[in-house]
């Protein structure tokens, strides 16, 4: 029996000079067809109001001007994630960690456990600290230091926060903080979901990758030799406060693998942001503080509504992972810390395209925008060489989508911005694209 498809068609109005994109509300309906549809109908507030009288909202505070004193400080952009009474904010601005209000606000007792690895403790753990601390005696903090590199994203490491969390006798009043990339927040957002049954943590992403997707929307876990994130759980942060300022340190190959995160906003939902990245792609990896910020907060607001609207990936949600079922068995093929994630998940995107194509639910020109904006960004378009059709079967069919042993995609349909997640797709199609990027 073939499986429904779910389409997804929302679009993010803007206002001029700083864009800000307004949720759509979807609801679903049954065509004859027995295919699965979302809709999606524009308001005119940040928020609306479903059935149930719960509130969906994305809303951000205006961007401060560039050009004021720093002597004083700057408010950040705050886009919300609501979710009933498990909200939380993301605060994104300049110099946040020098502001520690943000943080110690949603600090929870008077014991801190900072989650972070050796990269990044050289550079922000003391600042971190000070801002958990500063005018605040009464809480007392302690770190623990990972290794860093997604080949640590195991359960052995993950122990050595559970170690150090039992060591210091931490209890349920305590606060778990993630200071990292996509990583190290994943393994800390786990370990605070299951260290005494739960404990509050906080999330302060320090690259791209992270500030404009994994930190946002509970999603914890760590990789298994067999397939990527396949142990974990929803939890979700009491906050997210992003400081640009920590990318004055990432590494141009960390910025360019964040970038494919931004490009899958843009497709599978916000075309007038894809476009906008096309205008502006080298502004991004200039590093061009106005142009990260806006990317930054336009990703957030996507990724809140999304989450706001299914929080554990029963559907619209799992249109966030285009090219990430390709991704995942790249990163598992040439070995995990290979490849960067973004590096995966551009070629991956490139296969996810190229099969949409060849079942003709795009045309031609959208398949060459996507190839020129990864390029662009320093990105890759196709998969290793080691990568073989029966290593990319072997491990596509353990993936998170896959359901009753059907493989679900997540595949671009119709005009820029659209999107399906479905399995109801030709099976050749799938292994003509797989052979054409695979020598064997």
């Amino acid at each position: 029996m073939a499986s429904a498809a779910t389409n997804f068609s929302p679009s993010l109005r803007t206002k001029q000079q700083i864009p800000i994109s307004k949720p759509s509300f979807f609801f679903y309906s049954t065509s004859k067809n027995n295919h699965l549809r979302f809709k999606s109908n524009n308001f005119p507030s940040h928020s609306v109001s479903t059935a149930r009288n719960s509130r969906i909202c994305a809303t951000s505070s205006r961007v401060m001007d560039p050009s004021a004193a720093k002597s004083e400080p700057t408010l950040p952009t705050t886009v919300e994630v609501d979710l009933g009474n498990r909200s939380y904010p993301i605060y994104i601005g300049s110099g946040l960690l020098d502001q520690p209000d943000y943080l110690q606000r949603h600090v929870h007792g008077k014991r801190v456990l900072v989650v972070t690895n050796k990269t990044v403790a050289p550079l922000y753990l003391d600042k971190v600290v000070d801002a958990l601390t500063r005018g605040n005696p009464n809480v007392s903090v302690e770190s623990v230091i990972l290794p860093d590199g997604e080949q640590y994203k195991d359960m052995d490491t993950l122990m050595k926060v559970f170690d150090k969390a039992i060591e210091s006798r931490l209890d349920r009043r305590c606060t778990f903080v993630a200071l990292g990339g996509g990583v190290i927040g994943d393994m800390c957002g786990f370990a605070a979901s299951a260290f005494l049954r739960g404990v509050n943590f906080i999330q302060i992403p320090t690259t791209v990758m992270a500030q404009v997707d994994s930190s946002v929307g509970g999603k914890t876990g760590i990789n298994h030799r067999l397939g990527k994130n396949l142990i974990g759980a929803f939890y979700q942060p009491q906050c997210v406060l992003i400081d640009t300022d920590t990318l004055n340190t990432l590494p141009d190959r960390e910025l360019a693998s964040g970038l494919a995160e931004v490009i899958k906003y843009g497709l599978i939902r916000d075309a007038e942001f894809f476009e906008w990245q096309e205008k502006n792609m080298q502004a991004l990896l200039a590093r061009d503080p106005s142009a990260l910020a806006y990317a930054i907060k336009r990703s957030c607001e996507n990724k809140a509504e999304v989450v706001s609207l299914d929080e554990k990936e029963s559907g619209l949600r799992a249109t966030l992972n285009l090219g990430h079922t390709f991704g995942h068995a790249i990163e598992n093929g040439v070995g995990y810390g290979q490849w960067l994630h973004g590096e995966a998940v551009a070629a991956g995107t490139v296969m996810a395209v190229d099969m949409s194509y060849r079942l003709g639910w795009i045309d031609e020109s959208l398949v060459k925008r996507v190839g020129d904006i990864l390029k662009q960004s320093k990105l890759p378009t196709a998969p290793p060489e080691i990568m073989t059709v029966d290593m990319f079967k072997s491990v596509m069919a353990v993936d998170k989508k896959v359901a009753d042993g059907l493989l679900r995609l997540i595949l671009l349909k119709g005009p820029l911005g659209n999107c399906v997640f479905t399995g109801d797709y030709d099976r050749k199609v799938l292994d003509d694209t797989l052979r054409a990027f695979c020598k064997s």
